[in-house]
C-alpha cells in the first residue's frame, strides 16, 4: 500500500547539551534576528572586483542597444543610467586601487633612500 500523505521534515537530532549561543541579535521574545542588511547577500557578483564591473557595464550598454532596437526611450535611458553607475564605481576603484599602489611605490623609494643614506 503506497502512503501518499506528505511527510514531515524531521529536523536532525541535536546533540545532548546543545544550547544555540545568545547574541546580541537575540530579541527578547526568544527569536533571532539575522538582519544584517545586504552585506553578505550581492546580486551582481563581486562589485570590487573591476573585471566585474566592467562585464555589468558591457551588459547595461548592450540591453539599451537591444531597447533602442525596440523603440523604447524611457528602457534606453534606465539602462545608460545602470552603465554610468557601473562607470563611476570602476573609476572609484580604479582611483583607490591607483592611490594605494602610488603609496606603495612612495614607500618603496623612502625605503630605498634611507637605505642608502644609511650605507653612507
Amino acid at each position: 500500500m503506497i502512503n501518499n500523505r506528505r511527510r514531515n521534515f524531521r529536523g536532525r537530532q541535536q546533540k545532548n547539551g546543545f544550547r544555540r549561543r545568545t547574541s546580541s541579535n537575540h530579541v527578547t521574545n526568544g527569536h533571532y534576528s539575522n538582519n544584517i542588511g545586504n552585506k553578505n547577500f550581492n546580486r551582481n557578483g563581486s562589485l570590487s572586483n573591476p573585471s566585474n564591473i566592467e562585464k555589468l557595464i558591457a551588459k547595461y550598454q548592450q540591453l539599451a542597444k537591444d531597447a533602442q532596437s525596440s523603440g523604447d526611450p524611457v528602457l534606453i535611458e534606465n539602462y545608460l543610467q545602470h552603465a554610468e553607475h557601473f562607470s563611476r564605481r570602476l573609476a572609484e576603484i580604479n582611483f583607490k586601487n591607483q592611490s594605494v599602489s602610488n603609496l606603495t611605490e612612495n614607500k618603496n623609494e623612502n625605503d630605498d633612500s634611507n637605505s642608502e643614506s644609511s650605507k653612507d
